[in-house]
């Protein structure tokens, strides 16, 4: 499974962060989100880990976020050869990829891993959100066709069913208790809106520290749209803060 590291040249040991890329666990890739993670790293001087998760239909299920997992294991068995603290290291991922994030958090936690924060940009985390909302549908760049061709290319006839496994939909979590502290962040218009809200609700209740964000006006993919926009310049400084707080 291909991963790439990425370190500002005078970076000081310290945090880190593995980052699953966004789109819809069916594309996406680290070669894609290079521009993106680079600019994290050159502003915050946090390294990152990005991972080519392997993406469905070709694996089904929870593989994307064993794959993250897999990547955070090998994050925490490098770590003193790359100058990392353990007990600094993030998840991070965007849309698809914050999804996968969220799942790769139960796994830690289930593993005995410790995790400093998982960050998560309008995550994807219900597979049975694929009934249209018809107050978002008009304005979903990621829609609800979009949303359950994905869900279904993952988890096949299973999508909507009992048997979703929370490491394939993160908010299909029953037990929530003693995750990782979450930083999630979601727009308006975005149909992954309520689900955002439920699982960061879901967090709190359990205890677990939830710093929430939701973008009004904001539309999926918002940031996309320009990091020089009022609304790409206001999440930014928010995501810098967050990383820099590792």
């Amino acid at each position: 499974m291909p991963s790439r590291w990425y370190a500002r040249a005078d970076s000081a040991p310290g945090s880190a962060v593995v980052y699953v890329h966004g789109g819809g666990m069916i594309c996406g890739s680290v070669e894609l989100y290079e521009p993106l993670v680079q600019h994290y790293v050159q502003l915050t001087g946090v390294p990152m880990l990005s991972v080519d998760y392997r993406l469905a239909p070709e694996v089904h299920d929870s593989t994307p976020a064993t794959d993250s997992f897999a990547a955070l294991q090998l994050l925490y068995k490098e770590a003193d050869n790359l100058g990392v603290d353990r007990s600094r290291i993030a998840l991070m991922g965007d849309s698809g990829g914050g999804g996968i994030a969220a799942s790769t958090a139960i796994l830690a936690r289930d593993n005995g891993i410790e995790v400093a924060k998982q960050i998560l940009v309008y995550p994807m985390l219900d597979d049975r959100n694929t009934e249209p909302d018809p107050i978002l549908a008009p304005t979903a760049l990621w829609s609800y066709d979009n949303n359950y061709t994905a869900w279904h290319a993952l988890l096949g006839d299973t999508i909507g069913g009992a048997t979703v496994s929370p490491l394939a939909a993160a908010a299909r979590l029953v037990d929530f208790s003693n995750l990782a502290p979450a930083y999630i962040e979601v727009g308006e218009l975005d149909i992954f809106r309520d689900e955002s809200l439920r699982y960061a609700q879901q967090l709190a209740t359990a205890g677990v520290s939830c710093e929430f964000h939701l973008y009004p006006g904001a539309p999926h993919g918002y940031d996309w749209l320009g990091v020089q926009t009022a609304i790409g310049t206001r999440v930014m400084t928010d995501r810098i803060r967050v990383l820099k707080s590792l």
